[in-house]
């Protein structure tokens, strides 16, 4: 037991807010599978901005040694690739955000 530090009340001290005065005690904190979810969203989005930034690097690699129509198929192709880096980036952004959404701790 701990006394709250707002009404002086006798508390649980796993309880996260007073029951008499509602203050908040202590923060929730997320369970190991939450912080799993919530580090591998984070590592999804770095992973996702190095395969983009890598794969514009690689496609205008040497670009000024093509002829014309093997630029502008190149620049078609990167345009290709990154507009499906972008819709990969996309959906896995709403299905991981949703579960770091869904498995936040609870007050």
């Amino acid at each position: 037991m701990i006394k709250c530090p707002e009404c002086s009340a006798d508390v649980s001290d796993t309880a996260l807010k007073c029951p008499s005065c509602g203050v908040q005690l202590r923060k929730p904190k997320r369970g190991f599978f939450g912080k799993l979810v919530k580090w591998g969203f984070i590592g999804f989005n770095i992973l996702m901005v190095i395969w983009l930034v890598g794969g514009m690097d690689a496609a205008t690699e040497g670009m000024e040694a093509m002829s014309e129509a093997e630029g502008v198929g190149a620049a078609i192709g990167t345009g290709l690739g990154a507009a499906m880096i972008l819709s990969i980036w996309v959906m896995g952004d709403i299905i991981l955000g949703l579960l770091v959404l869904f498995t936040r701790p609870k007050s």
